[in-house]
């Protein structure tokens, strides 16, 4: 099995700390962002989307973050209560991975990894997008009463959410008034620190990234307009 995976994005940092959790042998291929490498034909035949993730498992190809969450816990660790098997307890879980995909994530990736890496800026809309956002999340914890994201025990859910939280610490972005949140956030890597450590290897890379952006004038056919970075 082989994980092609940046060492800093918050996709390819939870599905690496799932497979540290999950104990699967697998090898990571760091991917150059900067460089492009996901942008070439050879990376398209994996994952036409030509983004990170991907996972290779026996040529088997799967892209989308949340979908090698679920498949590496069906496949591998059926009985792993990191995905439970209960329908009430496996929806909660699944709906923790769709909010961040399609609600917390975009926000936080807008407001902090877009401004860093292109030429985006932080907005007055951005910072009330993303409050909005993250008052979801609180209200989800409080309505839950748990400790964890979508239970009384760890999932799959909250490796994407943990990592899309690292990039507002990433920034020194204060999430005080979101308590419930930021205790979650620190029960995780009180518990689990093997498997922080694996994102905060990541939060350090975005946090000098922040103060001296990466040069990706070597990226061919970039999605979006690169940031100019000063010589």
């Amino acid at each position: 099995m082989k994980i092609y995976a940046v060492s800093d994005g918050p996709p390819s940092l939870a599905v690496r700390m799932a497979l540290k959790a999950l104990d699967i042998a697998h090898e990571h291929v760091p991917v150059d962002y900067g460089k492009g490498e996901h942008m070439t034909e050879d990376y398209a035949k994996m994952n036409p989307q030509k983004e990170i993730p991907v996972l290779d498992d026996d040529g088997f190809f799967l892209s989308e973050s949340n979908a090698i969450l679920q498949y590496l816990c069906d496949k591998y660790a059926p009985d792993s209560p990191l995905y439970p098997k209960d329908p009430k307890e496996r929806a909660l879980v699944n709906h923790r991975l769709c909010f961040n995909l399609s609600f917390l994530y975009p926000q936080i990736s807008a407001y902090v990894m877009a401004p860093i890496f292109f030429d985006y800026e932080r907005t007055p809309m951005g910072l009330k997008k993303l409050h909005i956002a993250l008052a979801a999340f609180e209200t989800y914890m409080s309505r839950l009463g748990s400790k964890f994201a979508a239970g009384d025990h760890l999932t799959i859910a909250d490796f994407p959410l943990v990592t899309s939280v690292m990039c507002l610490e990433g920034i020194n972005f204060n999430i005080d008034q979101y308590p419930l949140v930021k205790a979650w956030y620190a029960n995780f890597k009180q518990q689990y620190p093997e498997l922080w450590a694996i994102s905060a290897v990541g939060m350090a890379e975005i946090t000098e990234f922040e103060k001296n952006p990466p040069d990706l004038s070597g990226m061919e056919h970039p999605i979006h307009p690169i940031k100019k970075v000063k010589k």
